[in-house]
């Protein structure tokens, strides 16, 4: 294949793309807006599942990496009722399938693999434009464009590169996330730390939950979910970190100490995240010379799958453009057919526990608890 790749966006769906490419001997240039790979924090932990996200690591030739970087233990969950009771304490025995690690270690194994130059950082998509015959031009906001026969949208939720498949927008799903750190838990936040525990601690009630997990460093890392209106949250001043902290703990009143400290002992100002997603079953028709991976795809609300169906997407259009060297378009059409029925069957298997979200009467520990037993029958 004598055709460059040029891939918008370097998370880690575009640079799976990139690595498996760079395996089957194929280059490809992947642009990203931010000006270098420490510019923001990547986020807290993932669980690489034995279904997907491992696969693509192994197309990639980096399971010895991956393995390098796996925190020990991660993988304990706990369940608790809002008043600190334990109803579910699951140990790690070192056998799960969805070893847990950091994001920003596992993007930056992705960026050690590649050859010097493939990342262009400081280059924001401002437009994107067919040319006709496959081939399409992207122009950045500091200027500068590219001409490209194949071009692939990594770019997130928001992506600019589905305009040119697809009129399909994310909408808000209806709930929000706040995310708390506590650092040095162990020392200084015990009865907190004890809480979560190990690994992975979830407490939940209809319309609210709190999800913790512990980073590397003796970091807790919070998602304090909420359902509501935007309009809800955004009479929140986040600007004025007391304030917000002491609001949304009040949607918490009378849990227990130990579970509310993880928003009122945060150790810095909380951040809102506002969920969004995509129509389950997004899908397009084919056009010449461009696609999608990752949340540019099938951005869902998190269900813990993203990350790994992201890095999947891209290692499996990488084997279909190795297997078709000389038909772009059959390349595509192979990828894009299996990644919709890939998608969709993971919104389906989520959307289908609804009747346990957090929206429902249903979200308890112990609906939790049936509903996670159910999810590792099916796997």
């Amino acid at each position: 294949m004598t055709t460059d790749v040029t891939i918008i966006g370097a998370g880690l769906g575009g640079l799976t793309l990139a690595r498996v490419l760079h395996v089957h001997g194929i280059p490809a240039t992947v642009y990203e807006a931010e000006p270098s790979p420490a510019a923001r924090s990547q986020g807290g932990m993932l669980d690489i599942h034995d279904y997907n996200g491992q696969l693509a690591l192994e197309e990639a030739d980096l399971m010895d990496e991956f393995r390098g970087i796996v925190l020990e233990g991660r993988q304990a969950m706990r369940v608790l009722d809002p008043d600190g009771t334990v109803l579910f304490d699951k140990a790690d025995d070192g056998t799960g399938g969805r070893p847990e690690v950091q994001r920003g270690e596992l993007r930056q194994v992705l960026l050690d693999s590649l050859p010097a130059g493939t990342v262009r950082w400081g280059h924001k998509v401002s437009g994107v434009r067919a040319l006709g015959e496959g081939r399409h031009e992207v122009t950045f906001a500091g200027g500068g464009t590219v001409v490209t026969s194949l071009l692939v949208g990594a770019d997130g939720a928001w992506s600019r590169v589905r305009r040119l498949l697809s009129t399909a927008t994310p909408e808000y799903v209806g709930r929000s996330v706040v995310e708390t750190y506590l650092f040095d838990a162990g020392t200084r936040h015990p009865a907190a730390a004890k809480a979560v525990g190990g690994g992975s601690m979830i407490a939940p009630m209809p319309g609210r939950e709190i999800f913790a997990h512990r980073e590397k460093g003796d970091t807790l890392h919070a998602y304090v979910g909420l359902s509501g209106p935007q309009d809800r949250f955004a009479a929140i001043d986040f600007t004025d970190a007391a304030a917000a902290t002491a609001r949304i703990a009040e949607e918490f009143a009378g849990w227990a100490p130990e579970l509310t400290a993880l928003i009122t002992d945060c150790d810095i100002p909380p951040v809102l995240r506002l969920l969004y997603a995509l129509p389950t079953g997004h899908r397009w028709d084919r056009v010449p010379g461009v696609t999608l991976v990752g949340d540019a795809a099938h951005l869902t609300a998190p269900n813990g799958e993203g990350a790994n169906l992201a890095m999947l997407d891209g290692a499996e259009l990488a084997k279909a453009l190795s297997a078709h060297p000389d038909d772009i378009d059959a390349a595509l059409t192979e990828y894009e057919q299996a990644m919709f029925t890939r998608s969709s069957e993971a919104a389906t298997f989520f959307d289908g526990e609804e009747a346990h979200g957090i929206d429902s009467e249903n979200n308890t520990a112990h609906g939790l608890i049936a509903a996670f037993t159910r999810h590792e029958q099916a796997r």
